[in-house]
């Protein structure tokens, strides 16, 4: 017998989110462990806050928001308030009752600011790494480091010369400029709408973009991120900020492997982790040139299994890239673009640690 097409045939329904969620879905088991987190984060919370006045979003919902928000790749704040509103399965992950009425857009930016001010995203960070020690995740002896670019929120036209005059545009949605023929280098121009992004490319014959540089230390045993680092782009940026990401995770008493990639393969560099008694498992650069790593570290097999082991990393960045909206970034200046770096980081951590422990093994 057909049924019929009844719209709208009922106004209450006695069914909660927690029982329409199955109980096998993924986000179960990432939202165990990140109400964890947020219960050891709570103290910290409480210092960002004052105890008078008109009560704002709690933080708790508003991380587990911008959670969703990194996994499932929502563009926009304001589109995520908007799947918030009738998405059962977001409105059951933040703690939303039914009834509740959603945040404006740009209200919750705003109590977004105050986490960023507090460094929430690194405590939130390293929450979650102390959940993967916990259940021996991570190496203490074998690392990776790597960065990637993550291009700014600003065009090349707005990338002009520093203190030219300021004149009306002949279109302000989209301006006619040119620039062929111009010199244009970092030191003598400053982009406008993001003056902290560089211009700069990472190979020859690439396009020169305004962009950050992200950086990630990788342990080599399951390949999650233990460090997480966004600086402005340089050609030494890299090889200046991997010995101060791989001092922070390593005790000077013993002797670890840094593997990375042939664009560490300078002499200074190579010196600088040996004397933080680092074992450079770099890959070897002699195009044109002679490598800084020799027979003395390529002839033991770590050094074969750290070369395999390091294109790990890259699947980090893919999905930073692909999934947590870092191809490009949405916020501008080191310390925003940074603080979402860092966030999204420990969101692929708990998705790797998810699959890694499966969802019976994550912690209740």
């Amino acid at each position: 017998m057909r049924g019929d097409d009844q719209q709208q045939a009922a106004m209450f329904s006695y069914i909660s989110p927690e029982t329409r969620v199955p109980q096998e879905h993924p986000l179960r088991a990432i939202r165990r462990m990140v109400d964890q987190v947020l219960a050891e984060l709570s103290p910290q919370f409480d210092r960002l806050y004052a105890r008078t006045g008109r009560p704002s979003i709690a933080p708790e919902k508003l991380l587990r928001a911008l959670l969703l928000q990194v996994l499932y790749t929502v563009r926009s704040e304001r589109l995520l308030m908007e799947q918030l509103d009738y998405n059962l399965l977001f409105r059951w992950f933040v703690g939303l009752n039914m009834d509740d009425a959603v945040w404006d857009a740009t209200v919750f930016t705003k109590n977004r600011e105050r986490l960023l001010a507090g460094h929430i995203a690194q405590a939130l960070f390293e929450r979650v790494l102390a959940q993967a020690r916990e259940h021996a995740l991570l190496s203490d002896e074998h690392f990776t480091v790597d960065g990637t670019l993550i291009e700014a929120w600003a065009g090349q036209k707005s990338f002009k010369q520093k203190g030219a005059p300021v004149t009306p545009p002949d279109d302000a949605g989209n301006p006619t400029v040119d620039f062929h023929g111009e010199r244009r280098t970092n030191d003598t121009h400053a982009s406008t709408t993001d003056p902290e992004a560089r211009l700069y490319k990472k190979a020859r014959g690439q396009e020169a973009k305004l962009c950050y540089l992200g950086h990630v230390l990788m342990e080599n045993r399951h390949g999650l991120a233990v460090q997480s680092r966004v600086t402005q782009a340089t050609g030494t940026a890299e090889r200046e900020t991997a010995p101060e990401m791989i001092g922070m995770v390593t005790a000077r008493s013993r002797r670890v492997t840094l593997g990375a990639d042939k664009a560490y393969d300078t002499t200074e560099y190579v010196q600088v982790l040996r004397e933080h008694r680092v074992t450079p498992h770099v890959a070897q650069n002699t195009t044109r040139r002679e490598s800084a790593i020799d027979g003395r570290t390529t002839r033991h097999p770590g050094y074969e299994i750290s070369q395999r082991k390091r294109k790990r990393i890259e699947e980090i960045f893919g999905w930073l890239k692909t999934v947590a909206l870092m191809r490009k970034t949405r916020h501008r200046g080191v310390r925003r673009v940074g603080w979402m770096f860092t966030f999204a980081t420990a969101v692929y951590n708990l998705v790797r640690m998810r699959n890694l422990l499966g969802a019976a093994a994550c912690p209740l």
